[in-house]
């Protein structure tokens, strides 16, 4: 308490710690220089602890001069202490030995006290269990009264009392009982209750047994009066659970026995959508009457309803629930998963109707936490229906994604197999034929796994070499020994089977099957967006409304798809480009075709401009229904400025080779001095030299017709601006010399 009260000398406000750290009583040196050094270094925490140390010593300085007279006389005033201290121990001791005398008597009183409220707790625990014991043998006396009274009355008279009085009588002993009950639990242990429990289990036993038969005979009869006061009577003796069981016993298990057939359900075509009709029928056939008197009716009037009854939640469904169980066991049996979705479909439409013969949200709320509801529920195996699924679709698809890129069925909007699979396969997962609520998330998982499974197979088949078929070859199945070496879409992969893929080349693919891989997977990027459409409803369906992550995912897997464009285009626009040159490097030939041979001054371009055109004519025109327009175009200028580059390159090459051979012969002529060295013709026209340059400036001509006439500008073509430059120089120079 004094280090509390304590107070410091207060120090700089830079300082790097609290003053009143030091005066905590769990204060710590090592945990104070660590806390201290995160926030300054050693140092300076040294130099603050210097610091305040000085502060510390002039303040107890600055105190010991302030007391010092104090200090110093202390001695002198302690002076003769003693013995004033040894006169008043004598006076002291007195008054202590009273006190204790005094304590004595007052602790006697006390427990005197103490001993007479015992007993009298004692004598009124006794009177009470005495009272609860007179209060028991009274009620038991009474009861038994009235049912000695009510025998002679039914003996004495055939018609006996009206059903309205005998309920009377029960709820005058229910009332009775329940007082009795109440009794005899506080007098649990007493050996006269023990003598008495033999007469309490009798008017049990035939308070439950009245109150039974009674009840069957209000069912039968349809007398609401006898119903209402039984069902008042077993409320009021607390036994409600045993009339509900009472009645899922006598009134709803032989109908559910006869109902519910196995051979019936099988033999006919929707015998399990009749047998659910018959059951529903009996809630308002045979429970109007108990739904009535408990208020589960519309209408129903307040002041007559018996509170506390659930018949349809605790009489009704669970002996629905045993009965399906016990008698139509194959009703759960997912083996055959069209089957099994067409009876869960079924049944969870017999679930909903069924909730609706609820009267009111309260009792839907019961039924749902009841555990015959949860059994039923549980007795749906749906992973195991999920997994036959998952293998239906899984196995399909990858037989699809195979090497042998087989074309898609007739009517398919896809070109190829595969991607007409992959589509069928999302549309599969959320048809209203697979599709279950509390799949869901597994389907939408399926969902995702198959738009990647297809993003890895487009990325393998944009890596194979393009084979040399022909068109119609290239439509052919042509089998491969190798399966797709990728991810599967199973859960437990293969192994240890065949050789390793990198032991195998990659199989081939031909230019028409590339040209369909990119048309399909353009067109499944564009269809992508539709699959949140159809998945929207089923989502809502089960309450799930974070649409944007749906979207957001689904846009996912549409960036991974258009991922792969680029390089099916670089792959296409190279393999357009290869055939185009294929022929366009035969202006290599045109050399050998005028020299020393006499031919006539060309006029028109040369046959092989035609030929390396025709790779893209075909584009234009035998993909222009499976190709949108911007991405054939695209393809073309690209194709045609890589072509044209290359061809560019060739011209100049033939160009600078036939001036290389006119300057040699020119001075071969200027050595010899000789006519019979002129390179002109025999005709006395135009040189072979000319005719050369004259025929690549027609055929380069007639090229850039042609690639407009294909719609493409030619000013977009790259090189093709200097090749025209080039030949156009060629051909002044021929014409020049001619002249």
């Amino acid at each position: 308490m004094e280090a509390k009260k304590m107070n410091l000398p207060r120090g700089p406000e830079n300082l790097c710690f609290d003053k009143d750290e030091f005066m905590k009583p769990d204060f710590d040196v090592d945990h104070f220089v660590s806390d201290c050094r995160k926030r300054v270094q050693l140092e300076e925490l040294r130099e603050d602890l210097e610091l305040y140390y000085k502060l510390l010593k002039t303040a107890m300085v600055e105190l010991i001069n302030k007391d010092y007279a104090d200090f110093v006389n202390l001695s002198t005033n302690l002076v003769g202490m003693d013995k004033a201290l040894n006169q008043l121990s004598v006076p002291l001791g007195q008054l202590r030995e009273e006190v204790m005398s005094l304590k004595s008597c007052v602790s006697e009183g006390i427990q005197a006290v103490d001993d007479r409220m015992t007993k009298q707790e004692d004598i009124r625990r006794k009177k009470m269990c005495v009272l609860r014991l007179i209060h028991v043998i009274q009620s038991v006396e009474k009861i038994e009264k009235i049912l000695h009274s009510q025998g002679t009355k039914e003996l004495s008279s055939l018609e006996g009392n009206s059903p309205l009085l005998t309920g009377q009588v029960l709820e005058r002993i229910a009332t009775e009982f329940n007082q009795l009950q109440f009794h005899a639990v506080q007098s649990k242990g007493t050996p006269l209750l023990d003598k008495v429990r033999p007469r309490i289990a009798g008017i049990t036993a035939m308070l439950q047994q009245s109150l039974e038969g009674l009840l069957l005979e209000g069912l039968q009869t349809s007398n609401v009066d006898i119903i209402r006061h039984c069902l008042r009577t077993y409320a009021t003796i607390d036994k409600t659970r045993d009339a509900e069981a009472l009645v899922g016993q006598v009134l709803v298990k032989p109908y559910i026995d006869e109902v519910i057939v196995e051979q019936y359900v099988q033999s006919h075509p929707n015998g399990l959508q009749a047998m659910y009709n018959k059951l529903l029928e009996f809630v308002p056939h045979h429970c109007r009457l108990l739904r009535e008197v408990t208020g589960g009716a519309i209408s129903s009037e307040k002041a007559d309803i018996v509170p506390g009854y659930d018949f349809l939640v605790n009489s009704v469904w669970p002996e629905i629930v045993h009965g399906l169980e016990e008698k139509l066991p194959s009703l759960f049996n997912p083996g055959n998963p069209d089957v099994f979705h067409e009876k869960y479909t079924t049944s969870m439409d017999f679930v909903r109707k069924f909730e609706r013969q609820c009267g009111s949200q309260a009792s839907v709320k019961r039924l749902r936490s009841h555990p015959s509801y949860h059994s039923f529920n549980n007795k749906w195996n749906l992973p195991v229906y999920f997994q036959i699924r998952f293998r239906e679709i899984a196995g399909a698809l990858e037989e699809a994604l195979s090497d042998t890129l087989e074309e898609a069925p007739a009517g398919s909007s896809y070109c190829l197999l595969a991607t007409h699979m992959v589509w069928m396969s999302l549309l599969k997962c959320w048809s209203d034929q697979m599709f279950l609520p509390l799949l869901a998330h597994r389907l939408w998982k399926l969902s995702l796994q198959i738009l990647a499974r297809y993003s890895v197979f487009i990325g393998e088949v944009s890596v194979r070499p393009i084979s040399c078929e022909n068109t119609k070859e290239s439509k052919k199945i042509v089998p491969v020994g190798r399966k797709e070496s990728s991810v599967s879409l199973n859960p437990v992969e293969d192994q240890g089977h065949g050789s390793s893929p990198e032991s195998q080349p990659l199989p081939s693919i031909s230019s028409t099957q590339l040209v369909c891989v990119a048309a399909d997977l353009d067109k499944l990027q564009d269809q992508i967006l539709d699959i949140l459409e159809m998945i929207k409803p089923k989502l809502e369906m089960i309450g799930f409304k974070n649409v944007s992550c749906i979207a957001g995912a689904l846009e996912d897997s549409k960036s991974s798809l258009s991922a792969c464009m680029p390089t099916l285009n670089n792959r296409i626009i190279q393999d357009l480009s290869e055939s185009s040159f294929a022929y366009l490097k035969s202006a290599l030939e045109v050399p050998r075709l005028y020299r020393r041979t006499n031919k006539e001054v060309p006029t028109k371009a040369s046959p092989y401009v035609d030929s390396a055109l025709k790779p893209f004519y075909r584009l234009q025109n035998e993909y222009k229904d499976i190709l949108k327009q911007p991405m054939i175009h695209q393809w073309l200028e690209s194709a045609l400025s890589e072509s044209t580059q290359k061809y560019y390159e060739t011209v100049s090459d033939v160009l600078s080779s036939v001036k290389k051979m006119e300057e040699s012969l020119k001075r071969l002529k200027q050595a010899r001095r000789t006519a019979a060295s002129n390179p002109v013709g025999t005709n006395g026209g135009m040189s072979d030299d000319n005719k050369i340059r004259l025929q690549l400036a027609l055929d380069v001509e007639y090229f850039g017709e042609q690639i407009r006439k294909m719609g493409v500008e030619t000013s977009s073509i790259k090189s093709f601006s200097a090749l025209t430059e080039l030949v156009l120089t060629a051909k002044d120079q021929a014409t020049a010399e001619q002249s």
